[in-house]
C-alpha cells in the first residue's frame, strides 16, 4: 500500500483586465463561491479568499499531481464566464469585449505554519471595495 503525506499551499493573485476598479462586494462573494466549487472539482480547497476593487487573492491547498497552470486557467475561465454573464450590464461600462481577467497571474508557494498564517492574515486584511 502506497502512503503519501503532503501539504501544498499557494497564494494566487488575479488582476482585472486593465486594472479596472470594477469589483464589488457582491461580485467578490459570488467569486468566492465559484472558486470554492471549481477547486473542489480539482480536489483542492479554498483556504482564504479576498479582494480589492481591481484584483483578488486566493490561498489554496492542493495535491502534488495538480497541474497548477491548468488549474489557474480553469479558475479564470470559469469565474470570468459566470461573472460576465451575471453582471453583464454593470461590466459593459468597463469592457467592450468579453474580457475580465488580465493575461497573467501571480503565484507563490507557502510553507505551513508561520508563513501560511501570515499570508492568510494578509489576504483577510485586503481593503474591500466600497460598493
Amino acid at each position: 500500500m502506497n502512503h503519501a503525506a503532503f501539504e501544498i499551499y499557494y497564494h494566487l493573485t488575479l488582476q482585472v483586465k486593465y486594472r479596472h476598479k470594477c469589483l464589488t462586494k457582491d461580485m467578490l462573494l459570488r467569486m468566492e463561491s465559484i472558486f470554492r466549487d471549481t477547486l473542489t472539482k480539482w480536489r483542492s480547497n479554498l483556504i482564504e479568499f479576498s479582494g480589492e476593487s481591481d484584483h483578488i487573492h486566493l490561498v489554496i491547498e492542493t495535491h502534488p499531481s495538480l497541474n497548477l497552470s491548468q488549474l489557474v486557467a480553469n479558475l479564470k475561465t470559469v469565474s470570468s464566464r459566470y461573472i460576465r454573464q451575471e453582471y453583464s450590464d454593470y461590466l459593459s461600462q468597463y469592457f467592450g469585449k468579453p474580457y475580465f481577467w488580465s493575461k497573467g497571474y501571480g503565484v507563490k508557494s507557502i510553507s505551513r505554519g508561520a508563513d501560511l498564517t501570515k499570508i492568510i492574515e494578509y489576504v483577510r486584511n485586503q481593503e474591500k471595495p466600497v460598493r
